[in-house]
């Protein structure tokens, strides 16, 4: 699957504003990736540190927090990982929350149909 973009923005839980970023939409990734630069200018703070395989299999330690990330004018809380300048990725936890999913032809996010195992029974 190619790549590509879309336009997000990203803020502090708790707080009503967002900045605006371009973020590349990686299904590989787990959680959205920001700079830790830019999250720290937003007050948010990792709550710990993770180990997270790279694609080359490197294994690091990443700050890991919790901001509001904005899709298309809805805001939820989603996992950031605290990456390096430059870095914005848009992770699959992230799509998930959204209930979205990528359409590759289109190079878009389009809504996912929420399932549930739920068995009816006959009266």
């Amino acid at each position: 699957m190619g790549t590509f973009t879309v336009n997000v923005e990203i803020g502090r839980l708790g707080s009503g504003e967002l900045t605006p970023v371009e973020a590349m939409v990686d299904t590989g990734a787990t959680h959205s990736v920001m700079p830790a630069s830019l999250l720290a200018q937003l007050q948010v703070e990792p709550l710990e540190m993770r180990e997270y395989a790279l694609a080359d299999d490197r294994v690091v330690a990443m700050g890991y927090g919790m901001a509001n990330i904005s899709i298309d004018g809805r805001a939820l809380p989603c996992p950031v990982i605290f990456g390096a300048d430059g870095q914005y990725l848009l992770g699959s936890t992230t799509l998930e929350i959204f209930t979205l999913k990528v359409d590759p032809v289109e190079e878009r996010l389009v809504p996912k149909k929420l399932r549930v195992q739920y068995h009816i029974t006959a009266e």
